[in-house]
């Protein structure tokens, strides 16, 4: 996690100098000075041989490059050249050509990789104005993307011909804007008509290929970066106890995916649809929460045994994620929620298990909604703590307390839906098989279920012997409610460690 959040951020900061009114004269210099200031705080070597010509200041062998600390990984990007204009009015025109390669290196022992890619811009327009310790980037651009050129994996050159990879946006615009105090803060915001991708990956042992097309309609990008202005590049963790953090949001509002190709020699083809989405997501010294959701989701497969589309659509769907990253003496908050709503399939895939319509087809939804507290024991940041997490040598949380404010799964006529509220005594893990022991209620109701059971006899999914036994369980752990085919169930974790199911005692 640590090397992936190095590697995102640095690139991302990276980008956003090369890429991004007025508030007072700047000089071709203060921009060349500051890239070198930033991107060398970053930990990347920056190189360049500067000349001047007038208003003019050309930068040729324009080299930007990152060892990543502890591993063998590398990037390297390098810009034949480079003009930084004086307009005469306060600003600065920054050119690019139309294309220049990215290396890029890395791997341990057995698991080599190296590439080499090519960036493409048209009509890429750069201005920088404002004042050395206040820059703000306007840009824009008919289109800007890469194209893979060569690949090298473990040694062994893979044939240009056998990978086809390449990323476009088109009609870019956007604006930055840095501003250097006791940190540098960052504001940026972009939109762009559309991303196209491709990748064609050849089986060299076969000869077949997998396509991979997509596209996203109407993106776009706003978010702040702080940099603090003395970190140490090679300690994740300091960089954000020194004060790191971001915070973004991007969204689209239409998307696509089409997948083809030969696996075992079935071919296969999947495309993928959606009516827009967004993921916004904020990271600092003390927590990681994202939000990813969808809207109009569609998913359609054939196979060579089955030439028939199969479809699976969700009107809406969503991930909430809310954590701590670092140990802390103190319990902190976190918050998890996944909603599916209106999932539907279609009538060929429900034809494969009930052909003769006994279930009943409505739209189903799965919804959890949960927020607690913990106390986390590890710093998830540190490079060595997944692997001590794998191996068992690390506990990494404790939970302090869970609280269930939404519950629902309707399927198939059937409904469950829930709350509940526990905390969690972390000195007693006897009594709970190593789980520490919890206190609190869930409050669960069940309607459809015995109606359900009955289809599922008559269709020959469950036996007579093994419904008497979710029956007697059912009557176990729930009292009848109100209405027809209706149970309620109230479990209790009492201090004394008790279970009460209703009143009467389990456990």
């Amino acid at each position: 996690m640590s090397v992936f959040l190095r590697r995102s951020c640095g690139a991302a900061l990276a980008y956003a100098i090369t890429t991004q009114s007025a508030f007072a004269d700047l000089t071709a210099n203060d921009v060349w000075s500051d890239w070198q200031a930033y991107l060398g705080g970053m930990g990347y070597t920056v190189t360049g041989d500067q000349s001047v010509s007038g208003n003019v200041t050309t930068i040729t062998d324009f080299i930007i490059s990152l060892a990543v600390p502890e591993s063998s990984d590398s990037v390297q990007m390098t810009i034949p050249e480079v003009t930084l204009t004086e307009n005469g009015d306060g600003t600065v025109q920054i050119v690019y050509p139309e294309s220049f390669p990215v290396t890029i290196s890395g791997g341990g022992e057995g698991d080599s990789f190296s590439g080499d890619l090519l960036y493409t811009n048209k009509d890429l327009n750069i201005v920088v104005s404002g004042s050395p310790d206040d820059m703000a980037y306007n840009y824009s651009a008919a289109s800007m993307g890469f194209v893979v050129n060569a690949l090298d994996l473990e040694g062994e050159d893979i044939p240009e011909d056998s990978v086809d990879a390449s990323l476009e946006i088109t009609d870019v615009s956007g604006n930055a804007r840095m501003q250097i105090g006791e940190n540098r803060d960052i504001v940026q915001s972009i939109t762009a008509a559309g991303l196209a991708y491709k990748l064609v990956v050849q089986d060299p042992e076969t000869g077949h290929d997998i396509n991979i097309n997509g596209r996203l309609e109407q993106l776009a990008f706003d978010g702040t970066t702080i940099i603090p202005a003395i970190f140490d590049a090679a300690d994740i963790k300091a960089i954000y106890e020194a004060g790191f953090a971001v915070n973004g949001a991007f969204s689209y509002t239409s998307g696509s995916t089409d997948i083809e190709g030969v696996s075992e020699d079935e071919t296969f083809s999947m495309s993928s649809s959606s009516k827009g989405g967004r993921f916004s997501g904020s990271i600092d010294a003390k927590r990681l929460a994202y939000e990813v959701s969808q809207t109009g989701t569609k998913l359609a497969m054939t196979m060579s045994e089955l030439p028939v589309p199969v479809e699976i659509n969700a009107a809406n769907t969503a991930i909430v994620i809310e954590v701590p990253v670092l140990a802390t003496e103190e319990v902190q908050p976190f918050a998890f929620s996944l909603n599916l709503n209106d999932f539907t399939m279609s009538d060929v895939l429900w034809g494969m298990f009930d052909p003769t319509g006994a279930l009943p087809r409505d739209p189903a939804t799965i919804a959890l909604n949960t927020l607690g507290t913990a106390k986390i024991l590890i710093d998830f940041m540190d490079p060595e703590v997944s692997e001590q997490i794998e191996s068992g040598q690390l506990e990494p949380a404790e939970l302090h307390s869970l609280k269930i404010k939404e519950l629902l799964i309707s399927m198939v006529g059937a409904n469950l839906t829930g709350d509940g509220d526990f905390t969690f005594d972390n000195t007693n893990t006897q009594e709970f098989g190593g789980m520490p022991a919890p206190t609190g209620e869930l409050n669960l109701q069940l309607v459809g279920a015995n109606s359900l059971i009955d289809k599922l006899i008559a269709m020959g999914f469950v036996s007579e012997s093994d419904a008497m036994g979710a029956r007697m369980m059912m009557g176990l752990m729930a009292v009848p409610g109100e209405e027809p085919d209706t149970l309620n169930s109230k479990i209790e974790f009492t201090e004394n460690g008790q279970i009460l199911a209703n009143g009467q005692r389990i456990k």
